[in-house]
């Protein structure tokens, strides 16, 4: 129903977007908006999360099943000049990812049970962005933009500390992130508040992935690296 309803919501300002690009009328909600050294507002959305991994060897690559998360956050702006601000937008951040693996790589297949070749990775990120915003120029009541910048995130269901690993069940993550995020959104400037939609894309720096004990386990040993990718749908009222 929550993703349904920011689908809908999405289709909304694309509607309103189009309705000002083609239309000679010039309105003018809130002209004053931007002028404001300091605002603040607030964001909903939607994501999906990705792992990327690179691998020592050619072997069987770990199978990502991806799944819908939710995102929420607070945004503070601090406008620079009439083209640039500077934006922190710390939020939570909740995905699931679903990792398979080749039972190949495990010898005796036929011994194997389900559960070994499954592991359930659940992140809750408490997620603190730094953006610098490039707008264009205003035009009639909707302004795009793109979003550049870094973040760091700390994950809530990180099992870093925890001594027991895959052969115990346990995959484990790294609690400490970092991000280089890029991404684009227009500003529609309604009557009341300025409503934005904006899809992002967030990068891992650096490496996630807590190795087993054993430098041979067939879950972590031939991984070089595992970084989280995904896309974030923001839907923000300022």
């Amino acid at each position: 129903m929550k993703k349904t309803a920011l689908i809908l919501l999405y289709i909304l300002s694309i509607n309103i977007v189009s309705s000002q690009l083609f239309t000679k009328e010039k309105l003018s909600n809130n002209e004053n908006f931007d002028k404001a050294k300091i605002s603040w507002g607030y964001y909903l959305g939607i994501n999906n999360y990705d792992y990327n991994f690179d691998y020592q060897q050619n072997l069987s690559d770990v199978q990502v099943e991806k799944t819908t998360g939710f995102n929420v956050g607070l945004i503070a702006n601090l406008r620079i000049n009439d083209f640039f601000d500077l934006r922190f937008e710390p939020g939570l951040i909740m995905s699931n990812r679903n990792l398979s693996y080749n039972p190949n790589d495990f010898g005796d297949s036929e011994l194997l049970d389900a559960a070994v070749l499954f592991r359930e990775v659940k992140s809750t990120y408490i997620h603190f962005p730094l953006l610098l915003k490039i707008s264009t120029k205003r035009l009639n009541n909707f302004k795009p933009f793109i979003t550049t910048g870094i973040s760091t995130a700390i994950n809530l269901s990180s099992n870093e500390k925890n001594l027991a690993d895959n052969s115990s069940g346990q995959f484990r993550t790294k609690k400490n992130m970092f991000f280089y995020e890029l991404g684009f959104g227009i500003d529609l400037y309604l009557e009341w508040f300025k409503f934005t939609p904006s899809i992002r894309g967030v990068f891992a720096i650096s490496d996630e992935l807590i190795r087993d004990d054993d430098p041979l386990s067939p879950w972590t040993g031939n991984i070089n690296f595992m970084k989280t990718s995904g896309i974030l749908i923001n839907f923000t009222f300022q």
